[in-house]
């Protein structure tokens, strides 16, 4: 029951705070009653809660807010996460932590190729390099290419000190970060040495045909449609291709970006899969999840004041020419 209701009762106080129903705990009894909707989730969630705490699992804040959010939502069930491990390292168990990552691995398995689309802090790029990984692992691929457009931001690659894998090399570093999160370094280091594991710039791809590997392109809202055509036709046999990206950051000079343009051609291909992620997914401090809502707000607002504005001077144009008829 400590495990369960948490020290002091924390646990048991946070649900309280969040449902109506009157909770009573005597011994080894939980006594739920209130408003039949609203008891039947708490029961559901203590089910749920004490499922998990039987198979040794430690409950958090965190764990128990996106418990009630997939209960609440009727989507996915919390064990049902808890079971769906995609890789497990230094015995840290890594897998999908809400109802949207979920799809989002399971959409991996079951297509070719998968779109992961959303915002910063969803998981696209972790749990996407988790399955790769796995896949490698289990020799499912024989190896793993990891790629993201070199797109400067105010500085030219001509500029920068170095080699050309040295001047790239700022801009592929969110790949190795996870990669190494993932696997030992010496070992990854020694899978690159041995090209079971790249890690290369978008415009490398030009050309090549990849067979049996797992191929992750990252930042895609910096493609051009261009690029994003190449990057596809690249697809050999017994591979599968994850590509990540957020469309509200593109960083593309005139902002004709890839992966806007490809939803619309590829939609009703069959073993294409295209997953949208949302501030309900992000994992990381809860003040990213209110940073992305504040944005989507506001870029909200903007479009609508923009369309506004464009509909009154279209009706002021019309308004004119129909001035000027005779």
């Amino acid at each position: 029951m400590t495990d369960l209701l948490g020290q002091a009762d924390g646990v048991l106080r946070m649900i309280e705070a969040h449902f109506e129903p009157q909770i009573t705990v005597r011994g080894n009894e939980i006594t739920i009653s209130g408003q039949a909707a609203q008891s039947q989730v708490v029961s559901a969630l203590f089910a749920e809660m004490i499922s998990l705490v039987q198979k040794g699992e430690r409950l958090t804040p965190e764990s128990l807010e996106r418990s009630i959010e997939l209960l609440e939502g009727g989507e996915c069930s919390p064990s049902a996460l808890y079971a769906d491990v995609l890789l497990t390292h230094k015995g840290k168990q890594l897998r999908p932590k809400t109802a949207g990552q979920k799809r989002y691995v399971d959409a991996i398995r079951a297509n070719t190729v998968t779109f992961g689309i959303g915002p910063a802090g969803t998981g696209k790029t972790y749990l996407a390099m988790a399955m790769a990984v796995d896949a490698l692992k289990k020799r499912e691929v024989g190896r793993i290419i990891l790629t993201r457009p070199a797109v400067e931001a105010g500085e030219s690659l001509g500029y920068l000190p170095g080699t050309l894998y040295e001047k790239v090399d700022p801009y592929l570093r969110p790949l190795y970060d996870a990669l190494f999160d993932m696997m030992d370094i010496e070992k990854s280091q020694q899978f690159m040495d041995r090209g079971i594991i790249e890690v290369a710039p978008l415009a490398f791809m030009r050309g090549r045909t990849l067979n049996d590997s797992f191929i992750i392109l990252d930042e895609a809202q910096n493609t051009s449609p261009e690029q994003m055509k190449m990057f596809l036709t690249r697809l050999g046999f017994g591979s599968k291709v994850v590509i990540t990206g957020d469309v509200t950051q593109i960083d593309l000079p005139k902002g004709k970006s890839g992966l806007k343009q490809v939803r619309e051609i590829l939609m009703d291909v069959s073993e294409i899969a295209f997953v949208e992620l949302d501030s309900k997914d992000v994992v990381r401090h809860k003040l990213v999840q209110r940073i992305v809502n504040a944005y989507h707000v506001f870029e909200e607002a903007r479009a609508s004041a923009s369309a506004t504005v464009t509909a009154a001077a279209a009706a002021d144009i019309a308004g004119r020419r129909q001035d000027r008829t005779p």
